[in-house]
């Protein structure tokens, strides 16, 4: 299972929302390069990183603060947030992040996405983004009637590299990660899936890590590793 410390960019800040609310924002850093640099010092190797200005505005807003974390790190770095063509997809892939997520595009046409992950393989990701159960866009402000099975269920064969589940009304909570609808999506399809929102503790890795079913391929460390409730050398430990 491979843990992605998460890099949420607003206004050019590290910060973490609650369930999605840009108005419930927390900045962690000022400095997402250096927060970038102290997540692959504790020994992560991969960094969850999300453009929150972009996927309301549908185009990247912080790519400064992007390119500057992928200047100061060599750890893999997942991209989304705003990426809606294949243009910006090539650009991101071809600037130093090692996969796109793709959200709203994903929901909206679907054609594209199978597109980039036939032309890049095993760098394109696809976020579902769920409240009860149903597929949320455009930065989780607009909910839609696809159902988050369903959404993961579209991509299957497609060459998609990763499905990344996102419980919304979790998110930022530290109330537990929804192992149930995870492990659910994870047994309907053969990509392998992220576990994200709501993971407070080691326990939840456990827990995710002994499910019956099929493995669960990752998980997204938010709110919980910047407020010290997860530690770093533990959390690597209990996956490996």
């Amino acid at each position: 299972m491979i843990l992605f410390p998460a890099i949420d960019l607003k206004d050019g800040q590290c910060v973490r929302l609650l369930h999605g609310r840009m108005d419930q924002a927390t900045t962690f850093n000022d400095n997402p390069s250096a927060q970038a640099e102290a997540f692959f010092g504790m020994g992560f190797d991969h960094l969850h990183v999300v453009d929150l200005n972009g996927a309301f505005a549908g185009r990247p807003v912080n790519e400064a603060a992007v390119r500057g974390i992928l200047a100061s790190t060599v750890a893999r770095v997942q991209l989304g947030g705003g990426i809606r063509d294949l243009a910006m997809i090539e650009r991101w892939l071809i600037s130093g992040v090692y996969r796109v997520v793709l959200g709203t595009v994903a929901v909206r046409d679907p054609d594209l996405v199978k597109s980039a992950a036939r032309l890049f393989p095993d760098r394109v990701a696809v976020g579902v983004d769920c409240r009860g159960g149903q597929v949320a866009v455009a930065g989780w402000g607009e909910d839609t009637s696809v159902s988050a099975v369903e959404l993961a269920k579209a991509f299957e064969g497609c060459g998609v590299s990763a499905i990344i589940v996102t419980d919304i009304g979790r998110d930022g909570a530290k109330t537990g990660v929804n192992i149930d609808l995870t492990g659910q999506i994870a047994d309907a399809v053969t990509i392998p899936v992220i576990a994200s929102g709501g993971v407070r503790d080691v326990q939840d890795l456990v827990d995710l890590k002994k499910r019956p079913g099929r493995p669960i391929g990752g998980a997204i460390l938010g709110r919980s590793l910047y407020d010290g409730d997860i530690q770093p050398e533990l959390a690597l430990k209990t996956v490996c």
